[in-house]
């Protein structure tokens, strides 16, 4: 196991730079997802960990060894990508066995080790078989298999669940989580996928066009987002976002939205007449009962069986609304949609830093 520290990490290609200058410092052991929309530059960055694209400019360290000259082969690292990328005229086994045959490794230590690691990922009763003859799943855990017998310092995956099918992935998730947790190598993950990185990491590095938006644990991350692109990406379905003025009603803080009042906590930060982003995740959007809550309009009701989707419509903005309860609710249904006051979140609409708390601050991870 090793320690991942990246500092000040610039790639350009020619006059167009893709990262601008990444810091970030990963804990040994430590599971981090590498998470953004495609072209942030998540995969370009596990690349230059791996040495597989050139650094422009700063310094990655693995361990107390700096690897911006070190060739991939020598920096005690094992990738799994998205493509399984396995030999398909080989066993099993000898796809596992294959980079300590090249190195002429004992018969006896390659047979431990592939054995130890098929018994890790339950394909002890395929070592014999060749690729074709397995399933999607089976021969992704091959290709971390693979990586698994190298023991390296530092494991890399790109995106290895994105050609599985939503029942794989889900299963493939808690296998990757479980093989963390038994091997405790350190681990950067990249993906696209925000269900992957909630459920899997020990914190979710965000970035976009080439930059940190924010760093933290995943439900940090998801209550305490620190801008509006971090709490529109995360969250599925998205966070309700309504645009308004702050003012006073009955001496208590609202958002003026469209002719429509919608609450604030006493203690929030912002200002009178400030223009603001209103945010309320969907889940913490209640139907009410008689006249308590915000006046909306029914527009579409998604039953999902263990819960409700209320699309609605609040001043002419559409808003999200999610409920255990079995409403009986209809297309242009008159209800009203209470929000829980210390979930809301307040964002400046031209820069999209959230208001009134520390977020506000650029986030970056450093640690000893």
């Amino acid at each position: 196991m090793a320690s991942v520290t990246i500092s000040n990490v610039r790639k350009s290609y020619g006059g167009f730079e893709v990262l601008h200058g990444i810091d970030l410092s990963i804990a040994n052991g430590e599971f981090v997802v590498l998470l953004g929309p495609s072209g942030c530059g998540k995969s370009t960055l596990l690349r230059m960990v791996a040495g597989l694209e050139p650094i422009s400019s700063g310094q990655i360290s693995i361990g107390n060894v700096v690897v911006n000259d070190l060739h991939p082969k020598d920096r005690d690292i094992a990738m799994v990508f998205q493509n399984y990328a396995l030999y398909a005229h080989l066993s099993v086994f000898d796809n596992m066995a294959f980079s300590m045959q090249l190195k002429k490794r004992p018969k006896d230590e390659i047979r431990r080790k592939v054995e130890w690691a098929a018994s890790i990922l339950n394909l002890t009763p395929y070592l014999d078989r060749q690729p074709r003859q397995l399933s999607g799943g089976q021969r992704q855990r091959v290709a971390m298999g693979r990586a698994i017998v190298r023991d390296p310092s530092v494991f890399l995956f790109d995106e290895p669940l994105s050609n599985l099918d939503a029942k794989l992935r889900v299963q493939m998730r808690t296998e990757i989580k479980e093989l963390h947790h038994k091997l405790s190598t350190t681990t950067i993950y990249v993906t696209h996928d925000q269900i992957e990185a909630m459920t899997m990491a020990d914190t979710i590095v965000v970035l976009r066009d080439g930059k940190i938006e924010q760093i933290g644990k995943p439900l940090d991350i998801y209550d305490r987002p620190a801008n509006l692109f971090v709490a529109e990406f995360i969250g599925s379905p998205a966070m309700n976002f309504l645009s308004g003025e702050v003012a006073t009603e009955a001496g208590r803080p609202v958002v003026h939205s469209n002719g429509v009042a919608l609450p604030l906590p006493s203690d929030v930060k912002a200002t009178v007449g400030q223009t603001v982003k209103y945010g309320i995740r969907p889940e913490h959007l209640r139907p009410g009962a008689g006249t308590e809550g915000i006046p909306a309009k029914v527009s579409v009701v998604e039953p999902t069986g263990p819960e409700i989707h209320i699309y609605a419509d609040i001043g002419g903005q559409e808003v999200c609304a999610i409920t255990q309860d079995r409403l009986e609710l209809s297309p242009d249904d008159q209800i009203r949609l209470v929000p829980a006051l210390d979930r809301i979140r307040l964002f400046e609409p031209e820069t999209g830093k959230v208001i009134g708390s520390d977020e506000t601050r650029p986030r970056t991870l450093m640690r000893a």
